[in-house]
Order: structure tokens, then sequence, then C-alpha cells
């Protein structure tokens, strides 16, 4: 009960907070040039916190030159091998299932209790009409994660819109107190048509994200407007991408949720809490007529 209370204050304390006055001047230390002879200890110290693993780091850590380098690294060659079964829906980033299942009259479970509604996340009815009956997974990226977004299955960008929101934690105790976290939050949502049907993948912005960043197209996120849909920006010719190919970056932590269309895809064993690394599988495609509940 004190556990909870203390968790209740918290979150009072962060709705009165100016969360994007502070995302701002923590993206703005993130990205000043630090000391060449203090990278490495700096980097270590980090990463011995949060419990990042240096031994896939890409560069030697004296080569970034900014926190924000550091903490949007690119991995070795070969250690994030991508399941190249023709079936396989891979996760697209590092970190731990937080929920999984089926959309329920619309809605999505945020955590036991809570709901919100798929329209709301993806800041458009029509698109939540597409997706109704669908599955989705929700993962967590902590601040030991490598926050690198990849997609989930082969295919080609259709579009994507933003949605300017606020910037709550979205960790596990904002995930409990914050009705409708994730439909509240900045998020940006790249649609793409693939052989899993069409997919959203929703990248949802948080406390210190100083920016969410893609690579088929100049986004500008961080903007005012809170809860205001962007527009719906679709491509006269889609973008074609591989499954297991860069979509974008979190520069720092958050979360993303998978949303698939009704009968494409069948969830792989899931567990709430489950760590999963970029480039496993976590759902398969389905035959015609089969259902598409998770796996037993």
């Amino acid at each position: 009960m004190i556990a909870q209370a203390r968790e209740r204050l918290y979150i009072d304390l962060l709705r009165w907070a100016p969360k994007r006055t502070f995302a701002s001047v923590v993206g703005t230390l993130a990205r000043r040039r630090l000391p060449r002879a203090v990278r490495r200890s700096m980097y270590t110290t980090f990463a011995n916190r949060v419990g990042a693993d240096l031994s896939e780091v890409a560069l030697p850590l004296e080569e970034y030159a900014t926190l924000d380098d550091f903490f949007t690294r690119q991995l070795r060659a070969g250690v994030r091998p991508i399941d190249d079964a023709p079936e396989v829906v891979i996760s697209p980033c590092d970190g731990t299932i937080s929920e999984h299942g089926e959309t329920d009259r619309g809605r999505l479970v945020q955590a036991k209790g809570i709901h919100y509604p798929l329209w709301a996340l993806l800041g458009d009815r029509a698109a939540a009409e597409r997706f109704e009956g669908g599955t989705y997974v929700t993962i967590y990226l902590a601040p030991r994660d490598y926050h690198r977004v990849h997609f989930a299955a082969g295919g080609t960008v259709t579009g994507y819109r933003h949605v300017a929101g606020a910037l709550f934690p979205v960790n596990a105790a904002a995930v409990r107190h914050v009705d409708g976290l994730f439909a509240k939050n900045e998020r940006l949502i790249t649609y793409q048509d693939s052989p899993a049907g069409e997919v959203a993948t929703v990248m949802v912005g948080a406390t210190a994200v100083g920016q969410i960043t893609v690579t088929y197209d100049a986004v500008a996120t961080r903007l005012r407007g809170r809860g205001r849909p962007g527009e719906e920006v679709r491509f006269g010719a889609p973008h074609p991408v591989e499954r297991g190919g860069e979509l974008g970056t979190f520069h720092l932590g958050s979360t993303v949720i998978l949303v698939f269309q009704p009968g494409r895809v069948r969830l792989g064993a899931l567990t709430i809490g489950q760590r999963v690394r970029m480039g496993e599988p976590i759902a398969r495609l389905l035959a015609p007529g089969v259902g598409s509940g998770d796996a037993a």
C-alpha cells in the first residue's frame, strides 16, 4: 500500500511538472559534445548503472562524441541475427513485453484493469477500423536497451502520422497509474504493407525522449499541441523495406506498439515481463481461415 501511494504521488507530481521543458533540457545536454578524455569513463559508468552490454557496441567508446550518439549507438554486425524463416514476424526492437493480445471492442490493454482506445492511439478512427479485432504487442525499452527500431516484416512503407502529445514517463509506475498513457503521449505511427497485411508500428515518446527520427522521411517531432493529430502522410510511391531493416530511433528511451490486422498473424508464446531482442521471432503468418489468438 505504501509503495502504491508513493507511485501515485510520483505521477501526480509529474502531471504538473514542466515535462516538455525538462525533455528539451535533457535533449540539449545529451547533444552537447563531451571531451574525448571523459567519454569512456562516463559511458562505462552509465552502462554499469543501467545494465547496458558494452560488448555489443560497434565503435570504441571514445568515438561517441555526445551522450545522444552513445545512446543511439549501432551494434556490432551479427549480434542481432534476423530470423530468416519466411513465415516469421520479428521483434522490431530490444525490450520487455509489457502487454500483448487482441484488440477487444476497439480497445487495447495498457495494464491490469486499464484499457485505452485504438483510435486514440492511432489518432485516426478510419485507421482503427482497419485494425479492429487484430493483434498487438507492446514493448518497453529501458535505458539499458538498444534504441533503434526495425521493421518487423518486409514490404513497403505507405505513410505515417505524427501525433503531438504529453511526455509522461512510460515506466511501470506510469503504466499502472496514467489512464490512456500511450494515447496521451507524443507518438509517431508508421504504416506498412507487408506479407502480414497492414502493420502499424507506433513509436511512443516519453519524458526524456529528445526526439524520434525515422529513416524513410524527415519528420518533425516534439511539436506543441497536446493530442493534436498531425497530417496523415501517404506516399505516392511506397518505400520498399526489408524485415530487420532500420525504421527509426528513440533519442533516449520509450515504447513500441505493433498493431496487426485481424486474421493475419498468430503471436508466439509471449509472457508479460519477457525480454526480447530485435530479430527474434514474436509471431507467425497465418494461413487463411486460421484464428489469430496467442499461441499456446
